[in-house]
């Protein structure tokens, strides 16, 4: 490669992308380290907690959930446009029923219960058991003012599987749009976008519309720290990302542009999380700033950390060429790294497996590991620990190897 192609941003690396793989398995597996920490959490409502706390987890928190669980939605989105583009609006929509609604409906009734009834035994006095408790979780009402989370109930919570939840309905929005809205209007718009990113900075200008949501509706403490509306725009953003090779352009080429604001906004937030009494809801201007910094943080945030690995990429790439498309298989992995295609074959089929079984795991370990008289820290390194290889133990042993269980939890048959 050129010292002009290194620095070219209308070039970047065609094929499949492998880092996005990567970083959603990082993303899911990183899920057992934070989910594990609310335990020892002083502000959060988690199911099981210690009897000693830290406020040290809301600050370390935020380094991850600023980008995480955005990018992927990000992900998300961008494979939903190579579904609709091979499928087509109902291929995708039947495509996304079966791969996310069938483990969704799945683990709500088979999974879901076990957290909430972990919760009520944190009561000495609490002696029902977990047969006489589970079809009172089911107890519900139906809410549409909460969409989509439209079925509420004393005990009933879509708990972590709000993350499917959301993916799903986002998936089902687009193929209806794909079904009803003009298209030629679209490929107008479309085209005005992919030309206006040419200018250097243009492509950090989705953070207004993040920020804008984040400020005027909050923050959601269920769903990582973000509003579900903003995560439906780093769907569309990613699904946009997917369509055109100038995004992703711009992306490598603004990546350092974007790291160091993001960088910047994201140390503006902290204040405001410290000091402002709820700086997730409340409407004072300390909060309002300080939600309008995460926002906006969160994009450019996204922003570098796929630009930044598209640069990496390139300096290793030996023949570049332009283009976008989505993730990655085993087989795009160079045959030089044995390891790493074994990684990718095996954790690329887990990680919504993973996901759908992780927290009932989390929280049944935790609620015996908080008993023992042990150093907060050794408790932590204990529940993380016990709590994924129990996980991929019993995906490896229960739902991997057979053809019902891999539909259940939204896997290809073998």
């Amino acid at each position: 490669m050129t010292a002009s192609q290194r620095g070219n941003p209308s070039v970047v690396p065609a094929g499949r992308r492998p880092e996005l793989d990567a970083i959603r398995a990082l993303v899911v597996l990183g899920l057992f380290v934070f989910h594990s920490a609310l335990v020892f959490a002083t502000d959060d409502d988690f199911y099981v907690k210690n009897d000693e706390t830290t406020d040290a987890i809301l600050i370390l928190g935020g380094f991850a959930v600023i980008w995480a669980m955005p990018m992927l939605f990000l992900i998300g989105g961008l494979g939903s446009w190579h579904s609709l583009r091979r499928r087509g609006p109902a291929g995708l929509a039947t495509e996304r029923l079966r791969r996310l609604g069938v483990p969704l409906l799945f683990a709500t009734v088979a999974l879901l219960p076990l957290p909430q009834w972990y919760r009520q035994r944190a009561d000495p006095t609490y002696e029902e058991s977990y047969l006489e408790f589970w079809p009172r979780f089911f107890n519900v009402r139906f809410a549409p003012e909460n969409f989509p989370f439209v079925l509420r109930g004393s005990y009933f919570e879509s708990g972590h599987l709000w993350f499917v939840v959301l993916l799903l309905v986002f998936s089902l929005l687009v193929a209806g749009a794909a079904r009803w809205l003009p298209s030629r209007a679209l490929a107008s718009a479309h085209d005005r976008m992919a030309a206006a990113v040419r200018h250097r900075g243009v492509i950090l200008l989705p953070a207004v519309p993040v920020a804008a949501v984040t400020a005027g509706l909050g923050m959601e403490t269920d769903f990582a720290a973000w509003h579900r509306w903003a995560y439906l725009l780093f769907f569309l953003y990613g699904l946009l990302l997917a369509t055109d090779g100038r995004f992703r352009a711009a992306m490598f080429r603004d990546a350092k542009l974007a790291a160091v604001i993001g960088a910047t906004l994201f140390l503006a937030v902290l204040p405001g999380i410290l000091l402002a009494d709820d700086p997730f809801t409340d409407m004072t201007p300390l909060a309002l700033a300080t939600r309008v910094a995460y926002g906006a943080a969160g994009w450019c945030w996204l922003v570098a950390i796929l630009g930044l690995l598209d640069q990496r990429r390139m300096r290793r790439q030996p023949t570049p060429t332009s283009g976008i498309s989505e993730t990655s298989s085993a087989s795009t992995v160079p045959s030089r790294y044995g390891w790493a295609r074994r990684w990718y074959s095996y954790i690329g089929p887990a990680v919504l497996p993973l996901y759908v079984l992780h927290q009932p795991v989390v929280v049944a370990v935790a609620f015996e590991v908080v008993k023992w008289e042990l150093p907060m820290a050794v408790k932590f390194v204990i529940i993380v620990g016990a709590s994924f290889v129990i996980t991929v133990a019993g995906y490896e042993l229960f739902v991997r190897r057979f053809r019902l269980s891999r539909f259940l939890f939204g896997m290809r048959p073998t």
